[in-house]
C-alpha cells in the first residue's frame, strides 16, 4: 500500500481543515516546499497536493507551488482542487503533476471528465469520490450531490477509471480513525478498483489494517502534522512493505 502524505494549500501556505470547513484552518508551515522535502527525506515517493484556493474559486490557483515541488523534489504528485477546464488540466500537467484528481467536475460536467479519461488515460486521472453519508459531495465539500457513492464509482469504472480517492467528510481532519466499513463496502462492490483511503487516519496501527483490506494507497494529513504518526514509523512501514 502506498503512503501518500497530503499538503493542502491556502494562500501559498501548508494548512489543514476539519471536515473541509475553511473556518477551521490551521497553518502548519509557511513553506510547502520545505514540507515536501521533509517527506522526501523520509523515503516518501508520493504526494497528494490540494489547491484549496482553487477548489473555492473553481480554477487552478496554486500551480506555482506545484511547479516548485515538482521541480525541486522527485515526488510523484497527484494534484487536485478546482480543476474545471482543459486549460486547468494542461497547466497542472505542465507544472509537473503526475496525476490529477477530479471531484466536482466528475459530478457536474461528466462530458469533460470522461474526455480527460479518454485523452490522458486512466493512469493519469483519479476520481475524487468524497462522501457525506454515502452521497458524493462537491465544490470543496460545500455542497452534497444526489449521487450515491458506490454506483457513482461503478459508473466511472465502466468509463475506464482505475484510481479512486475516497474521503469520508465526517472523518476528515478529526483524527478519529478512517471509514473502514465504507472502504470495505467499496472494495466488495467495485471489484478491481484501486482505492486510496483518505480522511481520519489517526494512528499507525490503522495503516496495516487498511493495507490488509486491500486499499491501494492511503492519504495521511493531520496525523503527521499533529505528530500522531511519526515519520520514522512511516519510513519503516515503507521499507517493510
Amino acid at each position: 500500500m502506498r503512503i501518500i502524505p497530503a499538503i493542502d494549500i491556502i494562500n501559498g501556505k501548508c494548512v489543514r481543515l476539519s471536515k473541509g470547513d475553511y473556518n477551521t484552518k490551521i497553518i502548519y508551515n509557511e513553506n510547502p516546499l520545505e514540507v515536501a522535502k521533509m517527506f522526501e527525506s523520509h523515503g516518501i515517493e508520493y504526494l497528494h497536493l490540494v489547491d484549496l484556493d482553487g477548489a473555492k474559486s473553481s480554477k487552478i490557483v496554486n500551480h506555482k507551488i506545484l511547479e516548485q515541488i515538482a521541480s525541486k523534489t522527485t515526488l510523484k504528485i497527484d494534484f487536485g482542487g478546482g480543476l474545471k477546464s482543459d486549460a486547468d488540466l494542461k497547466i497542472a500537467f505542465e507544472c509537473g503533476a503526475n496525476q490529477i484528481t477530479g471531484g466536482s467536475i466528475a459530478v457536474k460536467n461528466r462530458e469533460i471528465f470522461e474526455k480527460w479519461i479518454a485523452e490522458y488515460g486512466s493512469d493519469k486521472i483519479i476520481l475524487g469520490a468524497d462522501a457525506n453519508n454515502e452521497k458524493v459531495a462537491v465544490s470543496g465539500w460545500l455542497e452534497d450531490s444526489n449521487e450515491d457513492l458506490v454506483p457513482f464509482i461503478q459508473m466511472y469504472q465502466r468509463k475506464g477509471i482505475q484510481y479512486v480517492i475516497c474521503t469520508d467528510i465526517a472523518k476528515d481532519g478529526m483524527l478519529e480513525g478512517p471509514s473502514f466499513e465504507l472502504y470495505k463496502k467499496i472494495l466488495v462492490e467495485v471489484k478491481g478498483i484501486k482505492l486510496i483511503a483518505s480522511g481520519g487516519i489517526s494512528t499507525f496501527e490503522e495503516l496495516p489494517k487498511l493495507a490488509e483490506m486491500g486499499c491501494e494507497g492511503t492519504i495521511i494529513g493531520k496525523a503527521i502534522y499533529e505528530h500522531k504518526i511519526s515519520m520514522k514509523d512511516i519510513e519503516n512501514f515503507i521499507l517493510n512493505n
